[in-house]
Order: C-alpha cells, then structure tokens, then sequence
C-alpha cells in the first residue's frame, strides 16, 4: 500500500546495521515517514563484521527448516537494491580426512550438484588439485557487506530519510506513530531471551590467489568461510563462541582462521593481514529472528548468523504489522 503524504504513518527506526536499513528501506519503499538514528560509530555494529554470503541452502545444514523458506526472496531482494551483489554461487569443499564431513553437510542441504576435481578445477582454477569432491550451491550469492550497507544508507537518504546519530534513551518517541527496535545485542536488556554470541574475522590481501565466489571450507571442529572482496581481498571468518565479551579478536582464534586458510590454499601464507575484528551477534534460543509487538515499540532482533539474509523477510513482515496497524486506527478514528 503507498500512502498519500498527509496520511503516511511517521515511523523512527533505531539502528543501522542491516536490520535497520534494510527495514527503514521497505518502510520507505512502502509510502511510510521514516527516520532513522544509530550510534555514530559503525564498528560497533555485527553487520560490520559479517561475510554477506546469501546463502540460504548452505546455511540450512545447521538451521531450523523455515530458514530457506523464509530467506528465499533474499537474493532477488538485494540484486535489486545493490549493484554489487555477485550471483556466483558458493563451492563447499572438505580435505579428505575430512570427507564424511562434506557427505553429511550434503544430506542435510538441497539445490547442490556434487563435483569432483576437475570440476571444482573449472569453477575455481586456483584450487586445481587442492580437493577431489566439493559441492556447488549454484543459485546462491554473495555481497560486499559494507558497501551494501552504504548504499542502503544512500538510498535512503535520496529519498529524504533522516539518518542521524542519536542514542535510543535520547530520541523521543512522541512524535512517531511507531518505532521499531533493531539494535542488535545493545537491545539485550529489553529482551530477556537474547545472548551473544561473539564472532571473529580477518581480512587478508593475497595477491596469488583468485577466488570468484565463496569457499566454505568443512572441518569437525572449526568450519571455515573465504569470501571474495575483490582485488585479491579475501573476508575469513566462522568462528561461534557463547559470549558477550566484546575485547579483540584473541590469539587463538586468529591461529585457527589462518591454519584454516592455509588448508584451503598454501599461498595464503603469504596473505596481509587488512584487519583482524570481532563483535557480538544478537541470538534467540532457535538461532532464528523474530518481531516482538509492545504497542508503539516493535522489537525486530535475534538475527544471528543470518542478517543479511533474513532482513529482507523479517523488514517486510515488520511492515505489513505496522502499516496493518496504523490502517486499521485511521479506521477506527474515522
């Protein structure tokens, strides 16, 4: 429903990692009022820090069920609002020891084709003879997480969306219809159910090796992801720890990605290391996202691992309750 000026609910959304923009995009998208307020600085932020695969059959294989259901619209959502979303699929290989690992990863994903060497060889020629099975997850995707983000806050701002530094206790809430609460972990004392889970990542430049999509390496103890960024520019992460701590990346997780790296490829031996980081990703007891409804608070959070996949689908169904509501009491005021 597009609404006339005159009658567009004024909505203030808190927050702007990737549950706030992508939501204060389809708000705007959809005729609302938006303003938008976030803390100033953007590395306390977990989207900051986030691989921006879309990767929705990958991610299943340790997911609830509704996950692929829920993220299905997510690539065409994000081929439509940033350009530089790659539509390349994801490669999952597994040394040989660790083989098992890749045939159980297989029966509890779909939309894979199973490849052996000279398969992976063609899709990724810097990986000849470093694998003989993998798996190719042709219709997924992935982004550049930040300039994602950047071109969401753009867009918004040509369509007149006020993006402002603000805390939330200092925004004040009587002059909009409805506010929704997207800020990640720093929401955890307005949500009881919601914990930390600490996640950490490099940032390697390595000019001897090209990859065109990502590389998810299997492991039993530490399963590792390599995401292109372009210019030989390689995001390493996966590591899930139970925690809230916020300090830097530790020693030992810093080893594990880089011995993990260096399964993949000998040449990462050589990599630079861009940037080393590590923050706190908002978790629900499933691992899955929700919208909590308060009145004039709507309360979307809990996107774990899965923000850049989920946000589309969960801004929409955050919509459809706001817009909904804000319908029925024009109505009811009529």
């Amino acid at each position: 429903m597009q609404w006339l000026p005159e009658h567009a609910p004024r909505v203030l959304v808190i927050g702007a990692g990737v549950s706030g923009l992508v939501t204060a995009t389809v708000l705007a998208g959809r005729g609302a009022k938006v303003s938008l307020i976030h803390r100033p600085e953007t590395r306390t932020r977990a989207s900051h820090f986030a691989g921006g695969m879309l990767a929705p059959w990958c991610e299943a294989a340790d997911a609830p069920p509704r996950l692929a259901q829920d993220a299905a619209s997510a690539i065409d959502w994000w081929s439509g609002h940033f350009a530089g979303t790659q539509r390349h699929g994801s490669l999952v290989v597994a040394p040989r020891r660790d083989r098992e690992e890749l045939a159980r990863f297989a029966r509890r994903t779909s939309h894979h084709t199973a490849l052996d060497a000279a398969a992976i060889a063609a899709l990724e020629p810097d990986l000849e003879g470093r694998f003989d099975q993998g798996l190719h997850f042709a219709e997924e995707a992935h982004l550049d997480p930040r300039k994602a983000l950047e071109a969401l806050s753009e867009g918004l701002r040509q369509q007149g969306v006020s993006l402002r530094d603000c805390d939330a206790d200092e925004a004040r809430f009587g002059d909009y219809d409805r506010v929704v609460d997207c800020r990640g972990h720093a929401a955890a004392q307005d949500w009881r159910d919601l914990r930390g889970v600490r996640g950490e990542m490099l940032l390697l430049r390595c000019p001897d090796i090209s990859l065109s999509r990502p590389v998810r390496l299997l492991h039993p103890r530490i399963p590792l992801y390599i995401v292109p960024r372009g210019n030989h520019c390689f995001m390493v992460g996966a590591t899930m720890i139970e925690s809230s701590d916020r300090r830097a990346i530790t020693a030992r997780s810093t080893m594990d990605l880089l011995n993990a790296a260096y399964t993949l490829h000998p040449a990462f031996a050589e990599a630079e290391i861009l940037e080393a980081g590590a923050n706190i990703r908002p978790a629900l007891p499933d691992n899955m996202p929700a919208l909590k409804d308060e009145g004039q608070v709507l309360r979307l959070n809990g996107m774990y691992r899965h923000g850049f996949l989920l946000a589309p689908h969960l801004a929409n169904q955050a919509a459809d309750i706001l817009l909904h509501r804000h319908t029925h009491h024009r109505e009811v005021s009529a």
